[in-house]
C-alpha cells in the first residue's frame, strides 16, 4: 500500500513500520551502565505495520484504536510523537491509528519501527526540519533499534546498535515463524548464561558470506528458556539451504529462513504441521520480501 501524504489535509496514510530481521547477532560485551555491546546485520523485509497520522492544531497527541496489553500512553508511537513534539516546540498535536500486525516480543523490531514511522511522518506533517541524523539522534532516547529505521537502508550495527554502516544484503525471501510465545528482552540480556565475548568481526566479513552459518548469541538462551522456540527452530531447520541456515531474530521469538524464491517460500508455508499438539496449537508463519531500503526513505530529511 502506497503512503498518500496530503500537506493541505494535515494527513499522512497508509505509513509502513517494517519489520527487520537479524542475519547474525553477536554480543561483543557489555558497557558499564548495563548495556550489551551488539554487532548485527539488519534486514528490512515487506512484512509491516501500518500507520495513519492526522495534524490537530490543539497540540494533542493520542492513539485512535485500543491494542490490546499496550496503553496509549505508553506506546511508542505516542512517546515518539511527544518527544519530537517537545524536541520541536512544536504547537501542533496529531491523531495516530496503528494497524498492528508485527507480533510483540518477537525479535523483529516492531515497536522501535512503529515509533521511527511516526518520527518520519510527524516531521513532514509538522514541517519540524530534522536531519535524519537528528531524528536518529532522537529516536535512540526511545530504543536502541529506533535509528537503525531512520537510517533508511539495510546495516551493519554496532555499539548498542546504534553505530550503523550501509550494507548490502542478499535479495531473498524469508519464511518468518511466531512460536506462540512473547519473549521480553530482559530475561534474555539478564541471564548468566548469555555470551558476552564473542570476537569482534568487520563489516567486510560478513559482506563477503552474508550466506554463511552465522549465529544469533542470544538464541541459545531463548531456547533455554523458552522451549516453544527451539521446536520451531528443529522444525524450521529442515529448510538450510545455500542462503544460510535457520535462526532466531533479535533476542526472539521469531525465528525465520532464508528462501531463493517466493514459491519455495510459500512450499514451506504449505508444509507448516497442522496445530493438532498443544506445541503447535500457537503457530503463525508468514512470508516477507528483502527490502533494500525504507519504504519511506524519500520523506526522510538528508
Amino acid at each position: 500500500m502506497n503512503p498518500e501524504f496530503n500537506v493541505a489535509m494535515g494527513s499522512f496514510k497508509n505509513c509502513p513500520a517494517p519489520a527487520k530481521l537479524n542475519l547474525f547477532l553477536h554480543v561483543t560485551g557489555q558497557r558499564a551502565d548495563g548495556y550489551h555491546l551488539l554487532e548485527s546485520a539488519f534486514q528490512l523485509i515487506d512484512y509491516a505495520d501500518l500507520l495513519h497520522f492526522n495534524v490537530r492544531q490543539d497540540g494533542k497527541i493520542f492513539r485512535t484504536n485500543d491494542i490490546p496489553g499496550v496503553p496509549s500512553e505508553l506506546d511508542l508511537v505516542v512517546r515518539a510523537a511527544k518527544l519530537l513534539q517537545a524536541h520541536s516546540s512544536c504547537n501542533l498535536g496529531a491523531e495516530i491509528t496503528l494497524e498492528k500486525k508485527l507480533p510483540m516480543g518477537g525479535g523483529l523490531g516492531g515497536g522501535s519501527s512503529d515509533a521511527a514511522t511516526t518520527l518520519i511522518a510527524l516531521n513532514c506533517l509538522w514541517d519540524t526540519g530534522l536531519s535524519r541524523q537528528e531524528l536518529m539522534d532522537l529516536g535512540v532516547k526511545l530504543g536502541a533499534d529506533v535509528p537503525f529505521f531512520l537510517f533508511g537502508q539495510n546495516a551493519f550495527a554496532q555499539g548498542i546498535g546504534e553505530k550503523l554502516t550501509p550494507l548490502a544484503t542478499p535479495d531473498c525471501w524469508y519464511v518468518v515463524l511466531e512460536p506462540g510465545v512473547s519473549i521480553p528482552t530482559q530475561a534474555i540480556f539478564s541471564s548468566k548464561a548469555l555470551t558476552r565475548n564473542s570476537p569482534s568481526i568487520k563489516v567486510a566479513d560478513f559482506q563477503c558470506y552474508p550466506q554463511g552459518n552465522w549465529r544469533n548469541d542470544l538464541q541459545s538462551v531463548a531456547v533455554q528458556l523458552f522451549p516453544e522456540v527451539l521446536i520451531a527452530l528443529e522444525w524450521l531447520s529442515q529448510y538450510d539451504n545455500a542462503y544460510g541456515n535457520a535462526k532466531m531474530t533479535g533476542s526472539g521469538s521469531c525465528v525465520f529462513c532464508a528462501c531463493e524464491s517466493e514459491n519455495a517460500a510459500d512450499e514451506i508455508l504449505k508444509s507448516i504441521p497442522a496445530k493438532s499438539s498443544d506445541k503447535l496449537r500457537n503457530w503463525n508463519a508468514w512470508k516477507g520480501k528483502s527490502l533494500k531500503e525504507h519504504p519511506l526513505k524519500k520523506w526522510i530529511r538528508s
